[in-house]
């Protein structure tokens, strides 16, 4: 007998619960997030700003040695650019700027040609000289040094647009940490305890959790080649015995409707990918908060795939947690 995946009946009182649970949230504190990350940005900013003296020596030399300041320029030039915008003006290779842009580690690209690499960052480099915002840059056009005001405004307005075009992750994150401070809450009151950072699925006590945890799955269709998928909370419950699998949950929140059902397909490859490795056994589940409809509902459901709502987080309670 499933939680909620087969009581179709309550989908549409829980999926109106769900969403007003959602929009509070966003109201009270997206925005907070969003202006945590906007002061993250304007930090780094300020940093590209000084490592191209204010925008006056932009130059290949300086793409060379600081690529990462690649996303700030873009963002600098009016109207901004977009990555593949940049790439089709300066003709330069697409896999040079996504190499820039790196957000784990921005480097030029390694195998490319030296004269050449040179080149497409000299032509990156005129185009951003070209279309730098003389509004929010005032002192290019007056050929002089920036005011500390005219850096902090011109700081915070870039980050304003860098904050922009990453504002879905900014709050999938936010959201992601709180609905992850729930479990916990929960769990610490049952008495479980975090695990340690780095802790294996197969290597959990009874009576442990963990977060982000890698697990070894098998890719349907090949000879045994495994891969490995995160699974956002792995909870082994105090009853559990030595060998037992711990039960996996996948925290998910979402904005709008349209967005989950172009995504729906994610959660049941993983299922697939877990069942063919630990068996049908194997529990795997979703925590939903947000915008989830009859037809994201619907499809998991099909796939074998039961869920707990965040309004109703007492529902972990049926798994023996």
């Amino acid at each position: 007998m499933g939680i909620n995946l087969d009581k179709p009946q309550l989908w549409k009182r829980d999926i109106a619960a769900s969403v007003d649970l959602y929009n509070s949230w966003f109201m009270d504190f997206a925005p907070k997030a969003f202006r945590e990350a906007r002061v993250s940005a304007s930090r780094g900013v300020r940093d590209a700003l000084e490592k191209t003296d204010y925008l006056r020596a932009v130059s290949a030399a300086v793409l060379e040695k600081y690529p990462e300041v690649l996303p700030v320029l873009r963002m600098s030039a009016c109207p901004p650019l977009a990555r593949d915008r940049l790439v089709g003006l300066a003709g330069v290779s697409k896999s040079l700027v996504q190499n820039m842009e790196d957000s784990a580690k921005p480097r030029i690209s390694p195998r490319m040609e030296k004269t050449r690499l040179r080149a497409e960052l000299q032509r990156i480099s005129n185009i951003i000289e070209t279309m730098a915002d003389p509004d929010i840059f005032p002192w290019l056009s007056d050929n002089r040094s920036p005011e500390e005001q005219e850096i902090t405004r011109s700081s915070t307005i870039v980050a304003d647009r860098l904050c922009g075009t990453v504002a879905d992750p900014i709050i999938r994150n936010a959201q992601e940490k709180r609905q992850l401070a729930a479990i916990t809450a929960l769990l610490e009151k049952k008495g479980y305890v975090l695990s340690d950072s780095g802790t294996r699925y197969d290597a959990m006590s009874a009576g442990t959790f963990s977060f982000h945890v890698s697990v070894p799955v098998y890719v349907a269709g090949t000879a045994g080649e495994r891969v490995h998928v995160s699974v956002d909370a792995a909870i082994m419950p105090l009853s559990a015995r030595e060998g037992d699998m711990p039960l996996f949950i996948e925290a998910k929140s979402a904005g709008d409707f349209t967005n989950v059902n172009k995504r729906r397909k994610e959660e049941a490859v993983k299922m697939q990918q877990l069942r063919n490795t630990f068996g049908g056994g194997v529990r795997y589940l979703l925590f939903l908060c947000g915008y989830f409809d009859s037809g994201y509902l619907g499809y998991e459901a099909a796939e074998g795939i039961d869920w707990i709502w965040e309004h109703r987080i007492s529902d972990l309670e049926q798994l023996g947690i």
